[in-house]
């Protein structure tokens, strides 16, 4: 009877230790993930920084916070979902007057969808919120801690998108 062992490497993972590193950031971000999708963690930031949206909606705002103006299509393709889902959520922003349809010069049959200012200051409270979540969470650690932190998510982000296909 053959045994698995927990231990032991993945293919190209470069050593047993290593393999069991990866199993373990593994958890860590099933975990991380769990936490940062809870319903209920959405509910408590957007209540507190009194805006009105579900998590999916959220998520919209926020990307179009970051990346300024854009057409559904680049949404869902920055994103990664499908096209309708975005629609969905755009009208939910639109209707909310967190959003607004502009435009475009180049293409009269593209509508490009930017915040309006009510959704900048939404977006700019939920971010708040966050952001202050994380630093009650994290008060008792190092400054240096954290910048490592932040320092080893980007490059893990990084690498992630860059093996994503």
């Amino acid at each position: 009877m053959t045994t698995s062992q927990p231990d032991q490497a993945a293919p190209g993972a470069g050593g047993p230790e290593t393999g069991a590193d990866v199993a373990e950031v593994e958890k860590a971000l099933s975990r991380l993930a769990y936490l940062l999708t809870r319903a209920r963690r959405n509910e408590v930031i957007t209540a507190a920084a009194e805006v009105r949206l579900e998590r999916a909606a959220v998520v919209v705002l926020r990307q179009l916070e970051a990346a300024g103006p854009a057409r559904p299509g680049e949404l869902a393709d920055a994103l990664d979902v499908e096209a309708p889902h975005i629609t969905r959520q755009l009208q939910r922003l639109v209707a909310a007057g967190y959003a607004e349809r502009i435009p475009d010069a180049t293409d009269n049959r593209a509508q490009p969808v930017r915040l309006t200012r009510s959704g900048e200051a939404a977006s700019a409270r939920i971010a708040a919120q966050a952001r202050q979540g994380i630093a009650d969470a994290l008060a008792d650690w190092a400054p240096d801690d954290l910048r490592q932190l932040g320092r080893l998510l980007h490059r893990m982000l990084d690498d992630f998108t860059t093996h994503s296909g």
